[in-house]
């Protein structure tokens, strides 16, 4: 079972419709023919792997546990329609069995001394933090290039994509064999993610988009687990989710630190000699902080069991070896101003419509501006929590 991991939860808006008015390349036209040629193709097998669940669970020869998992994808599916006013349409109601561990593998990338991704542009989407590529292999070329240019650059797997709904006249985006034998919490967070890119989606904006995602995956899920799940379901995700928050708090906190030593450069004029020395420190501190943790989630106490198993925090031992810039940068794209939606949604008397419509009126403003007021709503909303008698 594949571990679910803190800067995956979301997926990568690789449109099958980039291609149709070409799109942006730093490495000439043929490249962009050849992203063209393998994003159309590599959609299109798994459209044609996808069949509908329904015909999926009526088979004799699948495994039962493959069985209760489409069911409770169909269950989660109509929860999320009738519970959280998401898109009811022709997405998730099919099953692809890709046999290969990821959907797609993103390509993200950072300067040496900087947190600000290097971005993509395509046709509908706008300009994106990462670009997602088919195989690993031709994920792996492309951070070869960027590598070549002194740019720090990760390669990792995405269980989902979405094609923000535009594909649902084709059948619309499948469930997938990469994410569906998840526990059930992690499994079913993320089918709410991948369904919230279908009702908001404002260009130009990553953060905007994915943290957005997430925080409807986060409040959806608890209202899933609430009322839909079992007690024994509810104590794993617990658990785990017990693990990514402390995960996601050492790695914010360095990237407090890694930011503050970038603005040096420019402030004080520090030669990349002494930034260097900062830098490494820093990845030092955060790596010595991950091993107290993975002490802790490992050593059974007062007798009992351990919080986790080495399988279990296998993917984060994974993403602290390869940690840089750019992991850095595409993590905070899931984590940045995702309480201030949360925020929002609170504001708004926890009504799923209404909220919507709030972050659709965000979408109108200019990226500067509607992240300006997202920041403005969280921090009215921690004063209020600050304030006695609030």
């Amino acid at each position: 079972m594949r571990q679910f991991l803190p800067h995956l939860r979301a997926v990568s808006p690789l449109m099958i419709s980039l291609a149709l008015a070409g799109c942006a390349s730093t490495t000439g036209p043929s490249s962009m023919l050849g992203y063209y040629w393998q994003s159309v193709q590599g959609h299109m097998q798994i459209m044609q792997a996808a069949e509908p669940i329904d015909r999926w669970i009526a088979r004799t020869d699948i495994p039962p546990a493959l069985r209760e998992r489409l069911q409770l994808a169909q269950r989660a599916r109509a929860f999320a329609v009738a519970e959280l006013g998401l898109p009811d349409n022709a997405s998730y109601r099919r099953y692809a069995d890709l046999k290969r561990p990821a959907a797609v593998w993103n390509v993200v990338a950072a300067p040496p001394y900087s947190l600000t991704l290097h971005t993509w542009c395509f046709p509908v989407t706008g300009c994106i933090g990462y670009r997602g590529y088919f195989t690993e292999a031709a994920a792996q070329a492309e951070a070869a290039e960027l590598a070549a240019q002194g740019l720090e650059v990760e390669v990792y797997g995405v269980p989902a994509y979405s094609t923000l709904g535009y594909m649902n006249w084709a059948g619309g985006d499948p469930l997938l064999s990469t994410f569906v034998a998840w526990p059930e919490g992690d499994f079913v967070r993320l089918l709410f993610h991948e369904l919230a890119h279908q009702v908001v989606y404002a260009k130009n904006d990553t953060l905007f988009n994915e943290s957005f995602a997430t925080a409807v995956e986060r409040i959806g899920v608890a209202q899933w687990l609430a009322t839909q799940s079992t007690p024994e379901a509810r104590k794993a995700f617990a658990t785990s989710e017990a693990r990514r928050s402390a995960f996601r708090a050492l790695t914010r906190s360095t990237r407090a630190r890694l930011a503050a030593i970038y603005e040096q450069k420019e402030a004080l004029a520090l030669d990349d000699q002494a930034l260097a020395a900062m830098k490494s420190e820093a990845m030092e501190t955060f790596r010595t902080g991950y091993a107290a943790l993975r002490t802790q989630w490992l050593n059974t106490s007062s007798g009992g069991a351990p919080q986790a198993t080495t399988a279990q925090v296998a993917g984060y031992d994974r993403w602290v070896a390869k940690a840089n810039n750019a992991s850095f940068a595409a993590q905070a794209a899931y984590d940045e101003l995702v309480p201030a939606f949360e925020a929002l949604f609170e504001r708004g008397g926890r009504d799923w419509p209404r909220f919507y419509d709030a972050v659709r009126q965000l979408t109108q403003q200019p990226q500067p501006q509607r992240h300006e007021a997202l920041r403005a709503l969280l921090s009215d909303t921690q004063h209020l929590k600050e304030t006695p008698g609030a």
